[in-house]
């Protein structure tokens, strides 16, 4: 099912329901946001075809529940863009993705349309969201039919790889309606009497849940400021039923913090979903303590998002160490195993890497064959992490293979950081590892090895990584030394040196 047809059904059902809100203020009922999309959809098959991607780049904004919904209903797949990314990250995703719009907010898009400059991404039609060409995208309903086809394209997913550069992880409508279901039948309770407040980016994290809450006919709420602020977050948990978050470990710990400092305790807060890093178990049961048995966690990754393994609210009942730090339990509809490296299932208890099928996982990488047949083998997706079984089916990840170092949230890709540190003059060698952070989780750490008796300062380091990635992704601290540990391979002990870090 195409999963525009999810809002039609909830508008008929409750036209008249308060649908998307800005902040405390009420924006849009069901009808109105069904009307919007269909509106926005005759708009884009104006200037596009079916099959189109369309690319969102912006902070989070009430318009990006319109432009998903009004995407599938011209046929077309969402593209969304971290808002986080460098320009020239943004315009490798446009080349890549090969949209012929993108909605930018008023924000990014000047400096979106310079770097695009003289590149294939300048065909992309970019669209300032609310601004006047927004506007006139806004016609008559779209009267045309509407795609029913499960396998149709549906959402683009970009996410960064171990080779640096971003992949477009293939989702169809059928994976985000397996992924809906799973999550509506086996995490939250949602109703019209529900609200999913939107503090972390609707680009991915927030933005998947948003066809669950739709489906339910329950609110979707973004915060005024466009950005996550924990005072502003517990204020709307004040002003709305029943809600809702997805929240990144870091985002947690600080809404801990802002609850004991100001006293506030939200009563209408039903559900915290975490994922995207670890969560430490002693960070867990302070929030536990302050917020109640609101916490959902879930394992998942782009190309299987929201849905390998989850623990629902009553497993974080009981103080259990293991279980409050684990991955969890297998999704309804996925089947989960962890293998050793012949591809061969593990017993209990022993480490192998976590792989997983059914309906949640990708087609493939958007025009990568090579990169999906190394991560789709016998209809298993590999993921990458490593972990283990325990017996009675609950999930530990041990290790991440791909040595992704997850900061605040967010996802840094060593390779990618390393790259760009190696075009600098004075630098020889570099190798790019994370370094546990009380706060963030992990921050990233270069270590590198410096030509001749060059002495570049950080802040000059900085300066050359912002002209060049994002600012996330930017190390947070550099080492010099004099060699890098090296096996009898040449290949960097990241392990022995992530231990040298611990000494430090």
């Amino acid at each position: 099912m195409n999963n525009y047809f999810l809002l039609d059904q909830a508008a008929r059902r409750f036209p008249d329901h308060g649908a998307v809100f800005r902040g405390s203020d009420q924006l849009l009922t069901f009808a109105e946001l069904r009307s919007r999309a269909l509106r926005l959809a005759a708009g884009l098959r104006a200037v596009g075809r079916p099959g189109d991607r369309v690319a969102l780049a912006s902070e989070n904004c009430p318009e990006y529940v319109e432009l998903f919904f009004g995407s599938w209903a011209a046929n077309m797949a969402v593209a969304p863009v971290n808002a986080k990314l460098h320009p020239k990250e943004m315009v490798q995703i446009l080349e890549d993705s090969g949209a012929s719009v993108a909605f930018v907010s008023a924000k990014i898009i000047d400096a979106l349309a310079d770097a695009a400059k003289g590149s294939p991404a300048e065909a992309c039609r970019l669209v300032r969201i609310g601004g006047a060409d927004y506007a006139a995208m806004v016609g008559e309903e779209w009267k045309g039919p509407i795609g029913s086809d499960p396998a149709e394209l549906a959402w683009l997913f970009f996410t960064s790889g171990t080779t640096g550069r971003s992949k477009g992880a293939m989702l169809s409508h059928r994976n985000l309606n397996a992924c809906t279901f799973a999550h509506l039948a086996d995490m939250e309770p949602v109703d019209e009497n529900s609200s999913l407040l939107h503090a972390a980016p609707m680009s991915h994290g927030s933005g998947l849940y948003i066809p669950a809450y739709i489906a339910r006919a329950a609110r979707q709420v973004v915060p005024a400021s466009g950005a996550y602020d924990p005072a502003e977050f517990l204020a709307l948990c004040e002003s709305h039923p029943g809600v809702g978050a997805f929240l990144a470990p870091t985002m947690v710990q600080r809404l801990r913090l802002q609850a004991e400092s100001s006293g506030a305790r939200p009563r209408n807060l039903r559900s915290i979903i975490y994922g995207g890093a670890p969560m430490y178990v002693e960070e867990l049961r302070k929030s536990i303590a302050v917020f109640g048995q609101v916490f959902i966690q879930i394992y998942g990754q782009g190309e299987a998002p929201m849905t390998i393994t989850g623990l629902r609210r009553a497993d974080h009942a009981g103080d259990n160490a293991d279980v409050l730090g684990s991955g969890g339990y297998p999704r309804l509809g996925v089947e989960v195993a962890v293998v050793g490296e012949d591809g061969a299932p593990l017993p209990v208890g022993e480490v192998g890497e976590i792989v997983c099928r059914g309906d949640i996982v990708m087609s493939g990488y958007w025009n990568n064959p090579k990169a999906t047949a190394d991560a789709l083998k016998d209809g298993w997706l590999f993921t990458g992490d490593m972990g283990s079984f325990d017996k009675k089916g609950l999930l530990t990840l041990r290790d991440r293979s791909k040595d992704v170092v997850i900061s605040g949230g967010s996802n840094v890709y060593p390779r990618e950081v390393e790259e760009v540190l190696l075009r600098h003059a004075d630098v020889a060698e570099v190798c790019v590892v994370g370094q546990p952070h009380p706060e963030w989780g992990e921050i990233v750490v270069a270590v590198i090895v410096l030509r001749d008796d060059r002495q570049p300062t950080p802040a000059e380091l900085d300066a050359f990584c912002n002209e060049n990635i994002a600012r996330f992704k930017r190390p947070k601290r550099y080492l010099f030394v004099d060699a890098l540990p090296k096996s009898n391979y040449g290949k960097v002990l990241k392990r022995e040196l992530r231990q040298q870090l611990d000494s430090l």
